[in-house]
């Protein structure tokens, strides 16, 4: 029997979805996610689907195993090498304060406890020479004594400028094998060949701990596709937008941190692509959180400065805001007596109050519930019993407290999650240098679409594109997305050296030649494409700009548009430049290698079939008689004007009053205002 061609499986907090493209259209399956077990929520995921995945082509994953080990510290026993008179480094971090008013604020705790940091004689010099040589014996000493009987199930090693020369850390990692067999070792010159020491510390301790994590966790879900059939590619999504092989990830599974927000950026850039649209704002809201990215000219933003529970990651990754504002928020009064929603959230388990398994505290799916904009009838596609007495019973405790009505203090939740987005959005368009205005909002995840003209509302947004299958729409980027990989190196030029160019030139050669080598041993070797980009600054500034360049642009690349280009992207986010007085400098390159994209078939409209229904919407303190709908209907009408509710199987979308709905031949709903 044959199987599907590609299959994407997406584990979110609350829910795990599945796309699979069949040779007669496309089947979609949605399960609660496992939080303890995510590997569980997956194969119920597949198993629920009734897939039969012999003959598949390509299986696609994206999770939050990463994420987890971090945020609950339920990651791998780490061994950390450092050079001697840097056992610290992890501990000390920056002298920057996230709370500066806050007498009890303490720093980020690491991962790798100071008793667990080990010192090497040796030294690197900035520009990779050798000040001081390893000691073969000395190392050899200190490796056994800090690991024999310790139980560590990985080793890291960040020693000093390793990212100029590794040769120190290439022979501690021999050392550590030859003593220890089958210990996982991670070296920082293989995770981030940049430099800023803490920042590369502390990405390789995050590597290193995770590592296994993921390891155990591929094996597993590994062995339950053999168990069913599977004999295809098997791949892993990454935070930079772009997927490996399973095989690829292997020693590289800190780029897996963002898989699944990074995933939705790509089904969105995809989909709104077909319509024509290139600048976009994403806005995915599943049920425990909110992610928002801008897309430029089908490009995402990419940043070398994210961070997962307050310990900084030098990778790629993409430029992903996220806000405690999901489905699954909880709404909560302060301690001044003000409404909060979030970051807290009733997840998967028990999950809203509505769902009937023991959840008591309202949350943002209740709230819909409540004033009307979500219909117990049409919840997953009426798939999924949800109790509307349930959610009142859950605000009736705060509209006592604010002397409001239930309905009113459920539209009150509303507005403030909505709110929270709205900063977001602002953190990755205006806080960036760009005008939210010239872009068009992309919502999808079960309740983006509930939320989508609002938000755009606020922020002078008057075209907003909700994708079909919105609810599902990242488990579609899994299928949709390219293979990436990144190489990055810091080297410092100032530009008006002699040889600047030239120097640039000989730098992403040798990138591009390390970077092929590295898909050709995945067995990625054909119709290749490449980016450039230059991290640049004014000499004495102490954080740089990304500066990208056309691939056509490096062979006759000069001085000249160097400091054109890097005056552009430094006045759109600063507003000036200033190369008259000021000398610039480039300080890293970061080439990125993609794979052609896949062929990805029609994603189709998933109705629920509804039976087109007058309803009530409580919505600004008033109450708005407004029409039910699905997708075909909207088609069959050609347009139409809110207020309106147009549900399928994975979400609803709500069109309010002076707003205008209608559906393109690629299925998008299109609202303006």
């Amino acid at each position: 029997m044959s199987g599907p061609t590609r299959v994407g499986v997406e584990v979110g907090g609350t829910f795990t979805d599945l796309v699979a493209f069949e040779a007669d259209g496309v089947r979609i399956t949605k399960v609660p996610s496992t939080p303890q077990e995510p590997h569980r929520g997956a194969i119920a995921a597949l198993d629920e689907s009734g897939l039969a995945l012999e003959g598949t082509g390509d299986l696609v994953h994206g999770s939050t195993v990463a994420t987890n080990a971090v945020l609950e510290r339920k990651g791998a026993r780490v061994a950390f090498f450092a050079t001697e008179g840097f056992r610290d480094l992890l501990t000390l971090q920056r002298q920057s304060r996230r709370s500066i008013y806050d007498i009890h604020y303490q720093k980020p705790e690491p991962v790798v406890p100071r008793r667990d940091t080990f010192e090497v004689p040796e030294r690197i010099g900035p520009e990779g020479e050798v000040v001081a040589a390893l000691d073969d014996a000395a190392a050899r000493q200190r490796v056994a004594r800090a690991l024999q009987g310790a139980g560590y199930e990985s080793v890291a090693i960040c020693l000093l400028n390793s990212y100029a020369n590794p040769a120190h850390e290439r022979r501690m990692a021999a050392l550590v094998a030859e003593r220890f067999p089958g210990t996982g070792i991670t070296c920082s010159s293989d995770v981030t060949r940049e430099f800023r020491e803490y920042e590369r510390a502390s990405t390789t301790a995050l590597a290193a701990y995770v590592q296994p994590v993921i390891d155990r966790y591929l094996g597993e879900f590994g062995r339950a596709l053999d168990d069913r059939g599977f004999e295809g590619r098997f791949s892993l999504m990454q935070s930079n937008g772009g997927r490996l092989p399973a095989s690829g990830m292997a020693g590289n599974a800190i780029t897996a941190l963002y898989s699944g927000p990074a995933a939705g950026v790509m089904g969105a850039i995809r989909q709104a692509g077909c319509s024509g649209h290139r600048d976009l704002i994403t806005f995915d809201m599943g049920g425990t959180s909110t992610d928002v990215c801008l897309v430029q000219d089908g490009t995402p933003v990419l940043t070398s400065d994210a961070e997962i529970d307050g310990l900084p990651i030098r990778i790629p990754v993409l430029d992903i805001v996220t806000v405690g504002a999901g489905g699954g928020s909880i709404v909560w009064r302060d301690d001044g007596g003000m409404m909060r929603v979030g970051p807290r959230s009733a997840g998967a388990d028990p999950g809203p109050a509505c769902y009937r398994r023991g959840g008591a505290e309202p949350t943002i799916t209740d709230a819909h519930l409540v004033r009307g904009s979500v219909l117990a009838d049409t919840f997953l596609g009426g798939r999924m019993d949800v109790d509307p007495a349930l959610a009142r019973e859950a605000f009736a405790a705060l509209a006592t407290h604010f002397e409001r009505s239930v309905e009113q203090v459920a539209d009150d939740a509303i507005r403030v999650a909505e709110h929270n987005i709205v900063r977001a959005i602002q953190l990755v368009s205006t806080e960036r240098g760009r005008d939210p205005r010239d872009y068009v909002l992309v919502p999808f995840g079960g309740a983006g679409p509930l939320h989508a003209a609002r938000v755009a509302e606020v922020l002078g947004i008057s075209t907003i594109v909700v994708p079909p299958a919105a609810g599902v729409l990242s488990a579609f980027g899994l299928v949709a997305s390219d293979f990436v990989r990144y190489e990055s190196r810091t080297v410092r030029i100032a530009i008006d050296e002699a040889g600047a160019a030239e120097r640039v030139r000989a730098q992403f050669a040798a990138m591009r030649q390390d970077a092929d080598s590295a898909f050709a041993a995945l067995g990625l070797a054909s119709g290749l494409r490449y980016t450039h980009t230059l991290e640049m600054r004014y000499v004495g500034q102490a954080f740089e700009v990304p500066v990208a360049l056309e691939a056509d642009e490096i062979a006759g690349l000069d001085t000249g548009l160097l400091r054109e280009r890097f005056n552009e992207a430094h006045h759109r986010i600063f507003e000036f430049d200033d190369s008259r007085t000021n000398r610039p400098e480039i300080v890293s390159f970061r080439l990125g290698i993609a794979s052609p994209p896949p062929a990805v078939p029609r994603l189709a409209d998933t109705d629920a079939a509804p039976h087109a229904a007058d309803v009530t919407i409580f919505d600004g303190g008033a109450r708005l008689p407004a029409r039910r709908i699905n997708r075909s209907a909207l088609l069959e009408a050609g347009e139409g004007d809110g207020p309106l509710l147009i549900a399928d199987e994975t979400s609803t979308a709500y069109v309010p009053p002076g707003w205008r709905a209608r559906m393109d031949a690629h299925n998008n709903v299109i609202l303006t205002h």
